[in-house]
């Protein structure tokens, strides 16, 4: 079980808390300090059944100057994400080859019950 996580954050703070009142304790990843690569970001996009465009934050400055309005195929996309990991949405639970983004808290139910 893994939990990407930024601790400065606070959706992921929440995600973290909710997962321990439940006496989960995921291996947690630091994806800021250790960015994934291409390869990993691609795996957790199928886990997720998302497309690159779907798992990008869309208010971060870099998806504004970097993105936006820009015609980037699914690898750029995925490149980007790797350069710059605070463009990927959190927080996220993988759990037995099936991932969601805690937002709300209430998905990790999915993969939890």
């Amino acid at each position: 079980m893994k939990y990407y996580h930024n601790p400065r954050c606070s959706k992921s703070r929440i995600g973290l808390k909710f997962l321990k009142s439940k006496n989960i304790n995921p291996t947690i990843i630091e994806y800021i300090k250790t960015p994934l690569n291409p390869n990993e970001i691609e795996k957790l996009l199928t886990l997720l059944d998302m497309s690159p465009y779907e798992l990008i934050r869309k208010n971060e400055a870099v998806f504004k100057t970097e993105i936006k309005g820009k015609d980037l195929d699914d690898s750029q996309l995925i490149d980007l994400m790797a350069k710059e990991p605070k463009l990927i949405e959190r927080p996220i639970l993988v759990i037995n080859g099936k991932a969601t983004i805690g937002r709300p808290v209430e998905n990790f139910l999915k993969l939890i019950d």
